[in-house]
């Protein structure tokens, strides 16, 4: 029989991708996300992907007005995480973009070559036909992905 000596605290993520737009299951995932980040020594990386939908260009200042609330909730998110590393050492970073979520997810994840991602879980009943972000995710299988319900 060989023994295996596994070292407790070593072992774990070092980079964590986490895919956070202000919605209760995203918070949830920026919320378990900073926890295994804190308990593992990791650094974080918060995603905040501002998606603004075709249909919004199309009606007088429906861009404009996404483009707005996309920033606001930037700016809480990114007002919440400074308020959290305050209190806990977590070493993070908050990365904001346009584009589609997934698209932007898989990339950050292989840039800072991400040992997990960890995402919410759709709320969107269309998300059961065509693929959520957190299944896309799964299905790219480069990382292993948390989804948060």
């Amino acid at each position: 029989m060989i023994a295996l000596g596994f070292e407790y605290g070593v072992d774990g993520p070092k980079v964590i991708v986490a895919g956070v737009d202000g919605s209760e299951t995203s918070l949830r995932a920026g919320a378990y996300a900073w926890g295994l980040a804190r308990r593992s020594g990791a650094r974080l990386i918060a995603v905040h992907v501002a998606s603004v939908s075709s249909l919004s260009a199309l009606t007088p200042g429906g861009a404009a007005a996404m483009r707005e609330t996309a920033d606001d909730v930037a700016a809480d998110l990114r007002r919440n995480l400074e308020e959290a590393a305050g209190r806990a050492g977590v070493r993070y970073e908050f990365v904001t973009e346009p584009g589609d979520p997934y698209t932007v997810l898989a990339r950050v994840a292989d840039e800072s070559r991400a040992d997990a991602v960890v995402v919410g879980a759709s709320a969107q009943a269309g998300h059961r036909l065509i693929g959520s972000v957190a299944v896309r995710l799964v299905r790219t299988g480069r990382w292993p992905v948390t989804v948060v319900p």
